[in-house]
């Protein structure tokens, strides 16, 4: 009997496993192979060792593109902290709170191509927030923000579009900690005496902690992996201050068509996100322990 049910188990496993071996597993080796070969789709690849990596060592792009993608992290506590506060926010029957709820998950939903272009004419020297701006007379007539075309805001304006788009979905996750919190726990809390603020310091939070740790790990991950708006805005202009690994990656394969230092670099991104992953996971068993 016990050999049937896992028999079945397994059948009803296959589609599911095959798809992830087509889909994931086989896409991840081939590429781990061709970061170690020179491909180019039209000969087959070529056993090329470490030259792939001592290339991305050399080459001045690289080094950029990994600065800016460990800059992005900056993302990741705003977007937490601003998670938990609206999560907080919305956490209560008030009039219209759906409607707020969903204003806020909006950008979730609505595709990257979409909020790329939205926010590069938001940007524009004539867009919205420079005539804003000087509307409030904060700038002068003839003054503009390069928000997209000065080297030291470019990445940054492209963090907050992320940090926009992003920001309802780590909200809905917090809310969903906090609804799973029993409602036994904050009022014992209150009766013996704690106000809002202590019963969120010493109760909210620690049992929240789950959910912080998992929001932190998917929210550093996206970070680390950021190429959707870096692709529609900035294309990494100006002047390559916006590239991201992935970017390059992207660039080195599709564009110069060398699929194996594409490959290298994106080996190192996973790399990179297979560490932080680990670090996380062991900040939850010591947490459970």
């Amino acid at each position: 009997m016990m050999k049937s049910s896992a028999r079945n188990a397994w059948l009803f496993l296959s589609p599911a496993l095959l798809l992830m071996g087509v889909f994931t597993f086989w896409p991840l080796l081939f590429g781990g192979y061709v970061a170690f070969t020179r491909y180019d789709l039209v000969s087959p690849p070529r056993w090329v060792g470490l030259d792939n990596f001592r290339y991305l060592l050399d080459d001045p792009v690289f080094p950029q593109a990994l600065l800016n993608s460990l800059r992005y992290l900056l993302v990741v506590p705003a977007i937490q902290l601003s998670g938990i506060a609206l999560a907080a926010l919305v956490d209560r029957q008030r009039p219209g709170i759906r409607l707020f709820r969903a204003a806020f998950y909006l950008p979730v939903v609505t595709t990257v191509s979409v909020v790329g272009i939205m926010w590069s004419w938001m940007y524009a020297d004539y867009g919205v927030i420079n005539g804003a701006l000087r509307w409030l007379r904060l700038l002068g007539p003839e003054r503009d923000i390069g928000f997209l075309s000065d080297e030291d805001l470019a990445l940054y304006s492209v963090m907050f579009v992320t940090y926009w788009r992003g920001v309802g979905y780590y909200m809905v996750l917090y809310l969903a900690g906090l609804q799973a919190i029993p409602a036994e726990v904050q009022e014992a809390a209150r009766l013996d005496g704690a106000g809002g603020w202590q019963r969120f310091w010493r109760v909210t939070l620690p049992l929240l902690k789950p959910t912080i740790l998992f929001c932190s790990l998917i929210s550093t991950l996206d970070a680390l992996k950021s190429f959707e708006e870096v692709l529609v805005m900035t294309r990494g202009a100006p002047m390559n201050s916006t590239y991201t690994v992935l970017y390059y990656a992207f660039h080195q394969g599709f564009n110069q068509l060398d699929f194996g230092r594409g490959s290298a670099a994106g080996l190192v991104l996973n790399a990179a996100c297979l560490l932080l992953a680990w670090l996380n996971f062991r900040l939850l068993r010591a947490d459970h322990r």
